[in-house]
């Protein structure tokens, strides 16, 4: 078949990738074999794929490509000999039986650089027994969990130390666009002075909003544009952006989502899954009428998670899902197996797609980090919203973004060796056959927000593990 009787111009869906969207698609062989590889009209049928072994499941091979929008065929190459899985879709062809799929119901207006992976409910179908706990045991340890956080408050997420940076409303764009970054702190709560009081946070996703939008209105954005813009004045054009405007005209103010410090964890847990915020401010006043308010702490997802494993951790047996590997629980961004419906697309990219980009599609896709792969899908690196603060250093934001790529982006943090968030932490992996507690205490620690799913020894992304998926999980 992969040989002189096969023409690689004639291939069921072959075409070239110049110019096509590709789809990330996880092939699977799970009949053995010493030596197992693939090969299809994704790549004209001129590439053999070598299948890696899934780590503890013997009989079963894995691998992932890159493949463009359409219907193609593939077979595998077990032990010199060319088969097809009647487990998934297959016909007859001019090549035999070959197995098929098609990527139609994905969407295909997206750029090059984006591969689409769905959001995967169920653990990929492996030939093992697949753990299993009872929906009881479930619920009886999410109930455990949600006892344990309505009985401790947000004080108890108070470091014994440590400092609190807010920034004035009135602040030019520029200046706390250094501020943070000067402060190695991604985001800070505002505060208005002529209200007295806190009335907002801005985050990375505001910078990379205020770097597109003035970006629009020419081919390079100028400090003067920045030193123009005050946090106050951005967040009314961000008000109107987003269409938050009364019966005038006029913006109307998002309120401020705080936390008190005799709030419990749980409260505070779904106060920021509620409003899709990475943290709120803990403030406390002294006054009934909220006067004088004092910034305690920023409450985070990481603080809450610490708090569970720490009191679970030599308990577990009441936590039963604890031990389960997170293959075998609804949790978390996978790449999708053969013949899986679509869902919430997610991102990849390579080192050389253009930073305006990548901070394009942490928009357009919803999500806070991308991971970056090699040619074998390999994770390499991950760029985070965070990292948009490093283009402070050196004014790189006036520098014009679509001749930017994401390697440069990323030296310059490395360069900034940025304190709350550093490269080990921002790549931080695990495995699909880690335990959830292991995963939860990765995630405990101070500025890991994801993991990275990695397959064992290649390193190629399977997926994507975020704080938010964790507690959506527990809570239910």
């Amino acid at each position: 078949m992969f040989a002189s009787d096969m023409n690689p111009a004639r291939d069921a869906g072959g075409v070239t990738t110049a110019g096509m969207v590709l789809f990330t698609i996880q092939f699977t062989w799970p009949h053995g074999g010493r030596s197992v590889f693939l090969s299809g009209s994704f790549n004209r049928w001129t590439e053999l794929v070598p299948m890696s072994q899934v780590e503890g499941c013997p009989n079963v091979f894995q691998a992932i490509c890159a493949v463009p929008h359409g219907c193609h065929e593939y077979k595998f190459l077990v032990d010199g000999e060319w088969r097809h899985d009647e487990q998934q879709p297959h016909k007859n062809s001019e090549y035999g039986i070959v197995n098929t799929f098609d990527t139609l119901n994905r969407p295909a207006e997206v750029p090059q650089y984006l591969f689409a992976i769905q959001h995967r409910i169920s653990a990929v179908t492996l030939n093992q027994a697949m753990p299993r706990i009872s929906e009881e045991d479930v619920q009886a340890s999410r109930h455990h969990i949600s006892v344990f956080l309505a009985a401790h408050t947000a004080y108890e997420l108070l470091p014994e130390s440590g400092k609190v940076v807010a920034l004035d409303v009135d602040l030019p764009v520029k200046q706390a666009f250094h501020i943070l970054s000067e402060q190695g702190i991604p985001m800070a709560p505002l505060w208005d002075f002529c209200k007295g009081k806190f009335v907002g946070v801005i985050t990375p996703l505001d910078f990379i909003l205020i770097l597109r939008e003035l970006g629009n209105h020419g081919s390079n954005l100028t400090e003067e544009e920045l030193e123009t813009h005050t946090i106050s004045a951005w967040k009314e054009i961000k008000a109107y952006m987003n269409g938050k405007v009364d019966g005038n005209g006029r913006p109307i103010p998002r309120h401020l989502i705080y936390a008190g410090p005799c709030d419990n964890l749980k409260d505070v847990a779904l106060k920021i899954l509620q409003n899709g915020v990475a943290i709120i401010p803990v403030i406390h006043s002294s006054s009934e009428d909220g006067s004088f308010p004092q910034l305690l702490h920023l409450a985070s997802l990481s603080g809450i998670l610490k708090c569970i494993c720490r009191f679970f951790k030599h308990c577990s047996g009441s936590l039963p899902i604890l031990q389960l590997p997170i293959y075998a629980i609804p949790l978390g961004t996978w790449v999708p197996r053969i013949g899986e419906s679509s869902s919430r697309p997610f991102a990849m990219l390579r080192h050389t797609a253009s930073l305006s980009s990548a901070l394009n599609m942490l928009i357009q896709a919803q999500v806070s980090s991308i991971p970056i792969v090699d040619d074998n899908d390999s994770l390499v690196d991950i760029y985070c919203r965070s990292d948009i603060t490093a283009l402070a250093k050196g004014r790189a934001y006036t520098h014009n973004l679509n001749e930017m790529t994401v390697y440069q982006a990323l030296q310059l943090g490395q360069d900034s060796n940025t304190p709350y968030e550093t490269r080990s932490q921002r790549c931080q992996m695990c495995l699909r056959t880690d335990t959830l507690l292991k995963v939860m205490e990765q995630l405990a620690n101070p500025g890991v927000r994801r993991l990275v799913i990695v397959e064992a020894g290649s390193n190629r992304v399977e997926g994507i593990i975020s704080l938010t998926d964790i507690f959506k999980f527990l809570l239910g």
